[in-house]
């Protein structure tokens, strides 16, 4: 056990660090592999893999870097962070840009490039980069009036919100948005950036819908099932239904033998098929654990750059959580988004380790951190106060 007297790096991480925090991280990930384990056996077979549990396999060697990425990541310091989010940003921006050139074409869209032998999607990786470098912007907006931060994150976002909206992904496309209007709100914009902010948005749906055929059709399909295919959403509520609160029992299920994307998009489903929507719940309260908690630490904060990046991540997190699980029932139209370290998949994995690494490095309690924002407190003389006029 290690003292808190010890002044080695590991010791000053250890009691430094929020260790309920990180422990639901590593919880959720388990809960992943044991959700992937039910779900995956019916995917290899309907692709033809011999190996049943071929999908199992990979995650769990896509857990071991990941858990390295999380814990490494942790240990770094704000100004770090902020040096490697910018080379990770310009990195994964411009292999953004190459998926729309060599990137393979799967249903309609180009958001995979095949390196090295490793299938890669750079929009994961890029979004916890983009949120550190607009919470960096916002930041240095209210302590240098003289730079134009507010006007370069508009820049920032642009240069993200491009490439992705023409993959097309416009799921990504929306977290990223609804990440940085947050960020810019608690940055303290006028009322008439909310308004010019809502217009876009508004417009960018609009222009969405009407000249992007997907969009509409699944728009047209989430509004009047009767419009269009809906076997994967009804498949996906079946699952629910069948599973009642307690489950079939792992193993048990029937309805995830036919329903697509049960490994990634629709894990949810399956997890409330085999061990019941108490689980369901269960995972519900966990991730609104893990959000609250964030956002706690974010709020005592003194340094505002580590307060909005905090804000940011968690924002990211639970809004990538929160989507998935509102299509699996139905709640909004299907945004093909993963549900954070349950569903199958490397990139998704490996980035998003990497930003609730981040999370933890910004939400550590440094005591010298609030030295210096005690340090930079104007000073008073008591016995000046206490001197008659």
């Amino acid at each position: 056990m290690m003292s808190r007297a010890d002044r080695t790096v590991l010791s000053e991480w250890w009691w430094t660090v929020d260790r309920l925090l990180l422990g639901s991280l590593f919880v959720l990930m388990m809960i992943g592999i044991v959700l992937c384990l039910a779900a995956s056996p019916p995917i290899a077979a309907r692709l033809g893999i011999a190996d049943p549990f071929h999908f199992v396999q990979r995650q769990v060697l896509f857990l071991v870097p990941a858990a390295i990425v999380l814990v490494g990541t942790s240990f770094l310091s704000p100004r770090t962070i902020r040096r490697v989010c910018i080379l990770v940003f310009l990195t994964f921006l411009a292999l953004l840009f190459a998926t729309l050139v060599i990137g393979p074409e799967v249903k309609g869209a180009r958001r995979w490039l095949m390196i090295a032998g490793i299938t890669i999607q750079p929009s994961e990786f890029i979004k916890p980069a983009f949120v550190v470098l607009a919470a960096w912007l916002f930041s240095e907006s209210s302590k240098r009036p003289e730079m134009p931060a507010q006007t370069l994150a508009i820049g920032l976002l642009g240069s993200v919100a491009l490439p992705l909206v023409l993959q097309p992904d416009f799921g990504q496309t929306m977290l990223v948005c609804l990440v940085w209007g947050a960020l810019f709100f608690l940055a303290g914009l006028r009322w008439i950036w909310v308004v010019g902010l809502m217009g876009s948005a508004v417009g960018g749906a609009m222009v969405a819908y009407n000249f992007v055929p997907h969009v509409r059709k699944r728009i047209d399909r989430f509004l009047d099932p009767a419009t269009g295919d809906t076997y994967q959403i009804d498949t996906a509520l079946e699952s629910f239904r069948h599973g009642g609160w307690l489950g079939q029992g792992p193993g048990e299920g029937t309805v995830k033998r036919i329903l697509p994307d049960g490994h990634t998009d629709f894990i949810f489903a399956v997890a409330a098929e085999e061990f019941g929507i108490i689980l369901c719940l269960i995972l519900l309260s966990l991730f609104a654990f893990i959000i609250i908690r964030s956002l706690m630490r974010a709020v005592d904060e003194q340094d505002p750059f580590s307060r909005f990046a905090a804000t940011g991540l968690a924002l990211l997190f639970g809004l990538q959580a929160s989507i998935n699980m509102m299509v699996n029932v139905h709640l909004m139209p299907a945004k093909g988004m993963t549900l954070p370290f349950i569903s199958y998949g490397g990139s998704s994995l490996i980035s998003l380790a990497f930003g609730m690494g981040m999370l933890l490095a910004f939400s550590r309690r440094r005591p010298g951190a609030a030295a210096l924002a005690a340090l930079s407190e104007p000073q008073h003389d008591p016995r000046a106060l206490a001197r008659p006029a």
